[in-house]
């Protein structure tokens, strides 16, 4: 990456944890040698300043972990220039199913193969369920008694989410896991989303982590708050949107936004609210350098399948989850 310190001009640390959420660019101490310092230039997104350790994202959806220590200069940059690319990136179910999970990523995985089995202490079907991709490395009964028994040393039930093209789903049913929650994943390009209006005299207010206010609005967690603070506060680059009436969440990791828990209380709708929130969203996905947008709907949702449908989403591919008969 080019640096972004001009040579000879004088080295600063113009930044601090306040900036979180800013773009910024920075210079580290790489090493010593022979008495003479190296450096190393990063730009991106201040994700997370903690305990000695700065992290930035940056538009590539990589995440650079920087020792406090090894700074020597930083300051904030203008935010990046939204590119307008219309085109949605070509990639396979396997792979949207892996950009998918890491933007809801569970607090314990394991791996199976190409099988990745998920725990989040019971909080959502999605993180606590097998993400199915290739080959198990076992033959399928056997991969299935392994969910089964990983499962059952967590006290939980074994689950599969399988995309519908994935000759596993067959398999399943005729062992007799039963088929529930038919989800469809719908991506759009995310520039027409940029130019969603407010719609609203209130302000969105976007930040790095759920405050009362969007944790109040948010009605999924029940008694597993613990466990959902974890999850929904997990990926690459998370952004919590709030507004009187109206919250949203997104998840920015390279050119792919997610878009998700976008909820709005029943005196609000119809107000115009969801486009607002997923407009500020995406403003901000577009200043980190993404350009195309998904979101995970149940297929019998039809209200927000026709909301998508408006702003530009189509279906990239299906998935059901499968539980073994009781």
């Amino acid at each position: 990456m080019p640096a972004d310190f001009s040579a000879g001009a004088r080295l600063e640390l113009r930044i601090t944890p306040s900036d979180v959420g800013k773009r910024v660019s920075v210079r580290q101490l790489a090493e010593v040698t022979d008495g003479r310092p190296t450096f190393t230039d990063t730009v991106g997104v201040l994700a997370s300043w903690d305990e000695g350790v700065v992290y930035i994202t940056r538009r590539s959806g990589e995440t650079v972990r920087i020792p406090e220590s090894a700074l020597v200069a930083g300051k904030v940059v203008p935010p990046a220039p939204v590119r307008r690319a219309t085109a949605v990136p070509d990639v396979t179910d396997g792979e949207m199913e892996e950009i998918a999970s890491r933007a809801w990523p569970a607090t314990e995985t394991a791996r199976l193969g190409g099988w990745t089995l998920r725990f989040a202490g019971g909080f959502t079907r999605r993180a606590n369920s097998v993400l199915v991709g290739g080959d198990p490395g076992l033959p399928p009964d056997e991969a299935l008694a392994e969910v089964v028994r990983w499962y059952g040393e967590r006290g939980a039930p074994p689950c599969l989410q399988v995309p519908d093209s994935s000759p596993y789903a067959a398999h399943a049913a005729a062992r007799g896991w039963t088929r529930e929650a038919d989800t469809l994943i719908r991506t759009a390009p995310l520039a027409p989303l940029t130019l969603l209006p407010e719609g609203t005299a209130d302000p969105v207010t976007l930040s790095r982590t759920p405050d009362d206010d969007w944790l109040a609005a948010y009605h999924r967690t029940g008694d597993l708050a613990e466990a959902a603070l974890r999850v929904v506060t997990g990926g690459p680059s998370v952004w919590f949107a709030t507004m009187p009436g109206a919250i949203g969440r997104a998840v920015v990791d390279g050119p792919w936004a997610l878009f998700g828990a976008v909820e709005v209380i029943p005196s609000h709708r119809r107000r115009g609210l969801a486009t607002a929130v997923m407009g500020a969203l995406a403003r901000r996905a577009a200043q980190e350098g993404a350009t195309a947008a998904y979101l995970q709907v149940e297929a019998d949702n039809a209200g927000a399948r026709s909301l998508y449908d408006r702003l530009g989403f189509t279906d990239h591919h299906g998935y059901h989850y499968r539980r073994p008969a009781a």
